[in-house]
């Protein structure tokens, strides 16, 4: 069977983001998405979320911050996960300083609070998942993740793929209890931006979509103002590219295709159900 998660990463970054990624799984063919709770609309999603408790909503654990001009920090506080956080207290923008720097103990602390201030704010979440996959950028983080998703009761985003595209060539991973593992990552790339191939791209994969558990990563925003600030000098999923992203999952197009593809769209909750 070709099965399909259609995932919205990013949810709480902005008020741009919160919006399309509403509209995306109301109106269009996206199945599940994750908040990040560190930023600043993240509480504004979480009452979206818990407003419309039918869609699957996970939370995007987030360990850096990579844009210029937007930046936040630990829901831990910085004085709690000093290892984590530069001289002004904001996350690290890249995973190669993470992993260099973080100290496992404050990686945990951290990805701890931001679980816990989704669950105080109500949020019933599905699952947990990782922005940039930083999760995966050092084998004792990747462990922390699979703990705390035991211990919470949420499937975690498990991939080969994605652990290969952070450079991390450990052993291979065994799942464990109600693990699941993602057979195939799907996401456009920057050349395929540069040469405005994306909806081309994800039209090709939806075509040729492997058997198995497949997830495409998208993130849907609008095009707006506050979106271009935050992504400025930053074209690699900036505003224009997230707004390509929004624009395919509310087509006519993508509906039609999945459904003439026999495709079988899947979320979170479905897979923890079989």
């Amino acid at each position: 069977m070709k099965k399909l998660i259609i995932h919205a990463d990013d949810a709480g970054l902005s008020q741009a983001h919160n919006e399309a990624t509403l509209r995306a799984v109301e109106e269009g063919v996206c199945t599940s998405y994750s908040i990040m709770m560190p930023c600043a609309w993240a509480y504004d999603m979480v009452r979206i979320a818990n407003a419309h408790p039918h869609h699957d909503a996970g939370i995007h654990l987030t360990l850096t911050c990579e844009w210029h001009n937007y930046r936040f920090g630990p829901v831990a506080g910085a004085g709690s996960v000093p290892s984590l956080v530069d001289e002004y207290g904001h996350f690290f923008r890249t995973r190669d300083q993470l992993a260099e720097y973080a100290a496992s103990e404050e990686v945990e602390i951290e990805l701890r609070a931001q679980i816990n201030y989704a669950l105080k704010l109500g949020l019933q979440p599905t699952h947990l998942d990782s922005h940039m996959y930083s999760v995966g950028a050092r084998q004792d983080f990747l462990d922390i993740y699979r703990r705390l998703g035991r211990e919470f009761g949420l499937p975690v985003q498990l991939s080969q793929g994605l652990l290969r595209h952070v450079r991390n060539n450990h052993q291979r991973i065994v799942p464990l209890g109600s693990e699941t593992l993602v057979d195939h990552v799907h996401l456009a790339t920057f050349a395929q931006f540069q040469r405005r191939g994306i909806v081309a791209h994800y039209r090709s994969v939806l075509k040729n979509l492997p058997n198995g558990l497949n997830i495409l990563l998208v993130h849907p925003a609008i095009n707006s103002a506050e979106m271009r600030a935050i992504t400025v000098d930053h074209p690699n999923f900036g505003a224009a590219w997230r707004e390509i992203d929004h624009d395919f999952l509310l087509s006519a197009a993508s509906h039609s295709l999945i459904t003439e593809l026999g495709i079988e769209l899947m979320d979170w909750r479905s897979i923890s159900a079989g």
